[in-house]
C-alpha cells in the first residue's frame, strides 16, 4: 500500500542530491499554463460571460449572475447545522486570538538627528479570496483566508467558489454559511482558472451592473488550474503562493504509537489521490506497525479507492527509513513539508531544531487536523518543497511595508558628500546631481 525508502546506509547526501531521494508527488504547472492561458484571456476580452460559459463547462452548471445573492448567503446561515455553526464560530474565534497578534505597528527610527526613516505598514486594498469546491467542500478555507486579511485591516474583500449542480449553481451553503458568519457578502459562483482571471481582470455582468471589480491580491488554495493561472496573471495580480498538492511528513521514533501515526497519514491522503504522505523514522519496528495500522485504517475508511489508496501508493507517499534522528533531521528539512508532525520523545526540542515546514505539529496530540480547524494557526501554506523560502498565510500576507523618509537640510548636509560620491562611483552623476542642486551645486564641507 505504501513504499519504502531506505536511506540507513552511506552518510545522507546534501542540498538537491538529497532532495531527489525523498517522494515528491509530479505538478507540472508549466504544462498546465497552456491550457489556462486562453481561459484567462477569453476572461479580459468577454468578462461575466466568458467567466459563466466555463462554470458550465467544467461545473456542468450555467448561473444566471455570478454574484450570489445577499438572501442565499442568509439562508445558508439560517439553516446550517448548529453543531457545524458552533465549530465554524470556535474556529474564527481562535483563528482571531492567533492573527490579531500578528499585526504589526507603525516604527520610526531616527537614525540621525533631523532624519527619520518610518515604516508603516498599509492594508492591501481589495483582495480576492479562493475557496476549492471540488472532491471536498472547505468552510475551513474561507476562515483561513477571511481571518488574517480582516485583520490586517483589508476594506475590500470577495470570495469566489466553484458553482455546485446539486445547489443550483451556487457554492456549497456551508461554504456561503461561513462568508455570513465572518461578515462577507460579496461572493462570486466562479472555480478554476476562470475565477482567478476574474479576480485580475474585473468582469461585468451587463444592465449597468458593474459585476467583479479587479483585486490586488489573490489568495487561496486550488488545483493546477488555479496555480497555473496565478502564475500567469501574477505581476497583474499579487499572489500567496502557487499551492500544490497537500502533504504531510511524520517525523517519528519508536515512542510514536502507530496507531497515531497511520491516521494522520490517512487523515491527509483522503484530501486527493495526489496527497503525499511521508513517514520518516530510524524505527524498523514502528514502520512495521505502521503498515499494519494502515491496512486496517484504510479498510474502515471512506474516499478508499478514489482517494486514499491511490495517494499512498503514490510515488509521493513512502516511509522513509534513517539511521537517527539527526538523520531524520536533515530529510525534513530537505523535504521541507507543508505540514509536519514530531512524534518522538522529548518533541519539541527535536521541533525546535526543524528549519523548513510550513507549519510544525509537536507531540502525540497535536495531529494536522487540529491545525486545519481548530488550533488557531492557519493552514494555508507552502507546499511542494517550498517551505525552504516561503511561509505560510498570516496578516503580513496583507500588508505593505512602506519607508517613509524624513531629512531636515541640516541632516541631509551631514550626508551629502557620502551620496554624491557613491553616485559617482556607479556612474550615475545626475544622481549626485539632485544633492548639489540643493546647495547651490556644491557639496557642504563637512570636515
Amino acid at each position: 500500500m505504501i513504499s519504502r525508502i531506505d536511506l540507513r546506509g552511506e552518510a545522507l547526501p546534501e542540498g538537491s542530491a538529497l532532495r531527489d531521494l525523498l517522494p515528491r508527488a509530479e505538478f507540472d504547472v508549466e504544462a498546465a499554463l497552456e491550457t489556462v492561458r486562453p481561459i484567462c484571456e477569453d476572461v479580459r476580452h468577454h468578462g461575466a460571460a466568458a467567466v459563466i460559459d466555463y462554470g458550465e463547462k467544467f461545473d456542468q452548471v450555467r448561473v444566471p449572475s455570478l454574484r450570489v445573492p445577499a438572501e442565499a448567503i442568509d439562508r445558508a446561515l439560517d439553516e446550517l447545522d448548529p453543531a457545524v455553526r458552533a465549530a465554524l464560530e470556535e474556529s474564527i474565534r481562535r483563528a482571531r486570538l492567533v492573527h490579531h497578534e500578528q499585526r504589526r505597528t507603525t516604527h520610526t527610527t531616527q537614525v540621525v538627528p533631523g532624519g527619520t526613516v518610518t515604516e508603516k505598514w498599509i492594508p492591501v486594498e481589495r483582495v480576492g479570496l479562493y475557496v476549492p469546491g471540488g472532491r471536498a467542500v472547505y468552510p475551513s478555507s474561507v476562515v483561513m483566508n477571511v481571518v488574517p486579511a480582516q485583520e490586517a485591516g483589508v476594506e475590500g474583500l470577495a470570495v469566489a467558489s466553484p458553482p455546485q449542480k446539486e445547489f443550483g449553481g451556487l457554492p456549497h451553503p456551508t461554504i456561503l454559511a461561513a462568508c455570513a458568519l465572518l461578515g462577507v457578502d460579496e461572493v462570486y459562483a466562479a472555480g478554476g482558472a476562470q475565477a482567478i482571471a476574474m479576480f485580475a481582470y474585473g468582469t461585468e455582468d451587463g444592465d449597468g451592473d458593474p459585476g467583479c471589480a479587479p483585486v490586488n491580491l489573490v489568495t487561496g488554495p486550488g488545483n493546477i488550474y488555479v496555480a497555473a493561472a496565478k502564475r500567469l496573471l501574477k505581476g497583474r495580480i499579487g499572489i500567496d503562493a502557487e499551492a500544490g498538492p497537500t502533504e504531510i511528513a511524520i517525523l517519528a521514533d519508536s515512542t510514536a504509537d502507530p496507531v497515531h501515526v497511520a491516521a494522520d497519514l490517512i487523515s491527509q491522503a483522503e484530501h486527493d489521490p495526489m496527497a503525499a504522505s511521508v513517514l520518516v523514522t530510524d524505527s524498523d519496528e514502528l514502520a512495521a506497525a505502521t503498515e499494519t495500522e494502515l491496512k486496517t485504517q484504510v479498510a474502515a475508511s471512506k474516499h478508499v479507492d478514489d482517494r486514499i489508496v491511490p495517494a499512498l501508493a503514490g510515488r509521493q507517499s513512502a516511509i522513509v527509513l534513517v539511521r537517527d534522528l539527526a538523520d531524520g533531521l536533515k530529510v525534513v528539512d530537505a523535504y521541507g513539508a507543508e505540514h509536519l508532525e514530531i512524534q518522538t520523545a522529548d518533541a519539541a526540542a527535536v521541533a525546535d531544531r526543524v528549519r523548513n515546514a510550513g507549519a510544525i505539529f509537536v507531540g502525540a496530540w497535536a495531529p494536522v487536523s487540529l491545525g486545519d480547524y481548530c488550533a488557531g494557526s492557519n493552514h494555508v501554506l507552502p507546499t511542494g518543497g517550498c517551505a525552504c523560502h516561503s511561509s505560510g498565510l498570516s496578516v503580513q500576507s496583507f500588508l505593505r511595508g512602506v519607508h517613509i523618509v524624513d531629512y531636515t537640510r541640516d541632516a541631509l548636509a551631514d550626508v551629502a558628500h557620502h551620496v554624491v560620491t557613491l553616485a559617482e562611483a556607479e556612474d550615475l552623476p545626475a544622481h549626485g546631481a539632485a544633492i548639489k542642486a540643493r546647495f547651490g551645486w556644491k557639496v557642504p564641507d563637512t570636515k
